[in-house]
């Protein structure tokens, strides 16, 4: 009896525990389905807060967009700032932008930062609403559209940009190309600030150059004013190494930049954004239908050998006769060896025309001429110039002797190419034209004044290298021994027109280059009339606003 008693009491303990066992599973499992639910409930929510943050910046990028396709299609900001609504994964999202007023500033962002610009603010709202599980979220973004004046750069080039010097080289200032970067050195070449480019930076020659690649050093300033070389170990550091962006970071702290790091393109505000930049120089033609033409600017000009000078309300009068009789102008012919042809120019004296009653108030002078053959633009006795001045020119232009190193002004020359003759350059066809070089001995020249010009592409029709940077301004004489000191800002937009013959050293020798950027041009107000600006979309940031009110107010 005892037994049994026993056995029969331990049965009600082990079902007693096992009841127990059985709720407190119960219990933990009740709280696990609970916890899982909570946590795909939170999952949710972050899912379709994270949806309806993503709307709104849908909505921000959409605005951002307008108004950049607004600039690239008409060169002008919207005259209706971007505004509407649209419905996006369940989300209606609403966005509305304010401009405000056009100042002048030192840019603090980016590559460009410490240049100075006209610049245009805008601020993008938008709102998300998700319509399905009620939840609103806004943001803001604030956005500037820059005009950077282009003569602020050392270095700009729109097609690819290459660097080739034999003897050593300084580049004082800013370098960017809208393509590719392609440099090296025999000697060496240092670069004192920035080195961006839109497309990819390479170190060596570009590929149909038919050069060889030097193994001078590259040496570019970092963050911290040090120079730093290209060379990594026995190579060199550049688009092609597998941890350029790191690598480059690292050792020049964001001085170097190209398309791998995001860097934006830097473009002229044309009027239609996919026409050529060489439209600048190019006649305004009839009814003035190249809007972009700095015939437009041009208060004296000379087309097709006839001077005119505007008198205002949109009146011209012929003043070319006055002008040749008092030795303003002289129609002359003489050999330009690489083009390999005679050029018929137009000598522009302008130490007796800065007296004239003609010369333009604004400081803008055009000319054009297509009267057949190869035609030109020369300036000269130039080296006081009177005032601030801009020639801008359809065909090639020339300077003899030292420019604008007197009493020194705000200068540039815009042309389809540019050719620097020495003093001692002689228009005898039996000098000209000789082909032994050595005949035409150059003589030290100054120079002082920023130039946009055009060269010819390497490697394209035929044609090899075709000079380099080194060579952008043309020679025609041998300046062994001689240098050519110049001061300015180089800038190439475009492929040369109106030229055919290509680079090589064959009809000169080059000088001793001592060129810099001229720090004037960081002073905005000592830019030459009419300097074109290079335009820059910059987004400087955006925030979350707290809502602050019920999900049915936003409810559209």
């Amino acid at each position: 009896m005892k037994l049994r008693q026993v056995l029969q009491s331990d049965r009600g303990m082990a079902l007693f525990i096992a009841l127990m066992l059985t709720l407190m599973l119960s219990i933990v499992g009740i709280g696990i389905i609970k916890t899982s639910n909570d946590e795909i409930s939170i999952a949710g929510n972050e899912l379709n807060e994270m949806r309806t943050f993503y709307a709104a910046e849908a909505g921000l990028d959409r605005a951002a967009a307008d108004i950049q396709t607004q600039y690239d299609s008409t060169g002008a900001p919207p005259t209706t700032m971007p505004a509407d609504s649209m419905n996006f994964d369940d989300n209606a999202v609403t966005y509305s932008t304010v401009a405000g007023n056009t100042v002048q500033k030192t840019l603090t962002k980016g590559t460009l930062t410490g240049l100075d610009a006209l610049v245009k603010p805008f601020t993008i709202t938008a709102t998300s609403v998700n319509t399905n599980k009620q939840t609103a979220i806004q943001l803001e973004e604030t956005f500037e559209v820059a005009l950077v004046p282009i003569f602020q750069f050392s270095v700009f080039y729109e097609n690819d940009l290459e660097i080739a010097p034999g003897p050593q080289m300084l580049l004082f200032g800013r370098v960017h190309s809208n393509r590719n970067v392609y440099i090296q050195s025999d000697n060496v070449i240092n670069i004192d600030s920035y080195l961006t480019a839109f497309g990819d930076i390479y170190h060596g020659r570009k590929p149909g150059s038919g050069m060889s690649t030097g193994n001078g050093d590259v040496n570019i300033k970092d963050i911290d004013g040090n120079y730093q070389s290209m060379r990594d170990g026995g190579d060199w550091l550049d688009a092609l190494d597998s941890y350029w962006i790191d690598s480059a970071t690292s050792r020049w702290g964001g001085r170097v930049q190209d398309a791998a790091f995001g860097q934006e393109e830097l473009n002229l505000p044309l009027a239609n954004n996919g026409d050529s930049t060489h439209k600048i120089i190019e006649r305004a033609s009839a009814g003035g239908g190249n809007a972009d033409s700095f015939e437009h600017q041009a208060r004296f000009k000379i087309i097709d050998g006839q001077a005119l000078y505007d008198v205002g309300g949109g009146s011209w009068v012929d003043v070319t006769a006055t002008l040749l009789a008092n030795g303003s102008l002289v129609q002359t012919t003489f050999f330009d060896k690489r083009e390999n042809q005679n050029v018929t120019v137009y000598d522009l004296d302008i130490s007796i025309f800065k007296g004239s009653a003609y010369y333009p108030a604004n400081g803008i002078i055009y000319t054009a001429d297509n009267r057949g053959g190869l035609r030109g633009t020369r300036l000269k006795n130039a080296t006081d110039i009177g005032r601030p001045l801009t020639l801008a020119s359809e065909n090639l232009v020339y300077t003899k002797g030292d420019i604008n190193t007197v009493n020194k002004q705000p200068m540039a020359i815009i042309s389809d190419a540019l050719t620097i003759l020495s003093g001692n350059w002689s228009d005898d066809p039996a000098i000209a034209a000789n082909n032994d070089k050595n005949v035409r001995p150059a003589t030290a020249t100054t120079v002082n004044f920023s130039y946009i010009t055009g060269n010819k592409n390497t490697g394209e029709g035929g044609a090899a290298y075709n000079g380099g940077l080194e060579n952008l301004p043309r020679f025609l004489e041998v300046w062994t021994g001689q240098t050519l000191q110049y001061r300015g800002s180089i800038i190439c937009l475009w492929l040369s027109q109106q030229t055919s013959g290509n680079w090589d050293g064959s009809y000169y020798s080059p000088p001793n280059r001592d060129w810099a950027f001229d720090s004037d041009l960081n002073d905005p107000n000592k830019m030459p009339p009419g300097t074109p600006a290079v335009r820059t979309f910059i987004r400087l940031g955006w925030r979350q606003h707290d809502v602050g009110f019920a999900y049915e107010d936003f409810n559209p």
